[in-house]
């Protein structure tokens, strides 16, 4: 089992930037992902950055390419989420996963779950 703790997040106005950091333990695989999803109010959670935990294949939502950057910091077995140019619609409780499936973007395929993180973003 792996277990992921979540930290940053909060409050930012349009056009700021935050960090989101996912403390990744357990038994992990080079093949294994580790994804950023997010949860509106009233909307389905998404998928929003996914990388390999080798550091491959980024994988990042339309809407937030060339905004955010997931990257994977191995001495700390930390993967993180830059967001920058941030706008309301941004706005959503952002959770870290792992899954066993490198590729993986459905969150059936992810097991492990953080805890969770609002950020929100005024206009």
């Amino acid at each position: 089992q792996v277990q992921l703790v979540q930290s940053g997040g909060g409050l930012v106005q349009t056009g700021g930037s935050l960090k989101l950091s996912c403390a990744v333990s357990g038994r992990t695989f080079t093949g294994y992902a580790v994804g950023w999803f997010r949860q509106a109010p009233w909307k389905e959670r998404e998928l929003v950055a996914r990388i390999m935990w080798s550091g491959e294949n980024p994988y990042y939502l339309d809407s937030v390419k060339g905004r955010f950057t997931i990257s994977k910091d191995s001495d700390k077995n930390t993967v993180s989420l830059q967001m920058n140019s941030l706008k309301p619609e941004d706005t959503a409780v952002y959770y870290c996963a792992n899954s066993r499936y490198s590729f993986a973007i459905s969150r059936n395929l992810y097991d492990d779950w953080g805890q969770g993180t609002q950020v929100t973003v005024s206009s």
